[in-house]
């Protein structure tokens, strides 16, 4: 298993395993932004592209895990664990923030067992579904 920064020669093997790119156009579109931005992180077991990892800057200045996309015959399997984990390794020393739907118990679930504390929410993305702002801190955890 390696996570690694995707390059352009990544773009069609993350757009043929994101299921969202079935059914939305744009999505391909932000895959090609993450990727020039070097904001996606690639998850591969056996030379094979399994999963991604959107991490960006843009929320206040923390770092943000914008998405968790796993290849669909590979879901609960720890792969999305793995690059959360990847992820809060990278910024141990500072807040990692994320979010998930209040109707995505797993995701909450995986947070909480990651040492994810709920930050808040934002009403009005998703129409009655509010979006759960979740914060890990290694500063918080020590104490």
């Amino acid at each position: 298993m390696s996570i690694r920064l995707a390059t352009c020669n990544d773009y069609k093997i993350l757009c043929d395993i994101d299921s969202v790119a079935e059914i939305d156009g744009h999505r391909c579109e932000e895959i090609f932004n993450w990727i020039k931005s070097d904001s996606c992180h690639i998850y591969e077991k056996n030379d094979q592209a399994i999963g991604y990892g959107v991490l960006t800057h843009h929320f206040f200045g923390y770092p943000f895990i914008e998405l968790i996309m796993v290849n669909k015959p590979f879901r609960q399997q720890g792969i999305g664990r793995e690059i959360i984990e990847y992820f809060q390794s990278i910024y141990h020393s500072t807040k990692l923030f994320s979010s998930t739907n209040l109707s995505n118990q797993p995701m909450q679930n995986l947070f909480s067992r990651l040492g994810f504390k709920p930050s808040g929410s934002i009403d009005n993305l998703d129409e009655g579904d509010p979006e759960i702002i979740f914060c890990f801190s290694n500063m918080t955890q020590n104490s």
